[in-house]
């Protein structure tokens, strides 16, 4: 998804969520500041569609029944900067987040699509709010114009170390799941401009 504008108008966690159960325009959440979202290139949506199929998959025959895995719609709650966002994908697999119908708030996988007006913030503001949940162990930016994903883990020391996946890899590791994959696979039907 790509963001849009700044509503002008500000509202309290509560009135938000409220509100989004009606709205028929998705919208990211601030500290009270309100950012309607656009909609996304077939690209970006084939590429998510794609990867949520493998994970769905791979949780299904691996017998996970604590992990789950969404797509788009379901909000991620980062409550120590009181805000709420729209992954292009995340995976959960705590159990409180199963009592929580609108957001999710102990993700441990959050994977976001880059597209030339979001990357900035997809890897700056973004990515910094995304820290400040305790239970993410890896997020996952992935290119919509090349082969190239590039995952960021937390190591024990908690420092988040890059691990780029191009064309010139087979697989790519998500090892939070103890989960991989082929880049053909991901970026299958996607056509690339380079």
């Amino acid at each position: 998804m790509t963001v849009a504008t700044k509503a002008k108008i500000k509202l309290s966690p509560d009135e938000y969520l409220e509100s989004e159960k009606s709205s028929l325009i998705k919208r990211e959440y601030k500290e009270g500041d309100i950012y309607e979202m656009v909609g996304a290139s077939d690209s970006h949506v084939t590429i998510a569609g794609n990867l949520f199929y493998l994970i769905k998959n791979f949780l299904k025959q691996s017998n996970n029944k604590n992990c789950r895995v969404y797509i788009s719609d379901m909000k991620v709650k980062v409550a120590s900067i009181n805000a709420f966002f729209y992954p292009d994908i995340i995976v959960t697999c705590e159990e409180k987040d199963r009592q929580s119908t609108y957001f999710k708030e102990y993700p441990q996988l959050i994977i976001e699509v880059l597209s030339e007006s979001t990357e900035r913030y997809d890897r700056g503001d973004k990515f910094a709010s995304y820290r400040q949940i305790e239970s993410l162990q890896e997020y996952i930016l992935i290119s919509q114009d090349k082969m190239q994903v590039e995952c960021f883990r937390k190591n024990s020391d908690n420092l988040w170390v890059l691990h780029p996946y191009d064309n010139q890899d087979n697989l790519v590791e998500f090892p939070c799941l103890n989960f991989s994959f082929s880049l053909t696979d991901l970026y299958e039907n996607v056509i690339l401009d380079g």
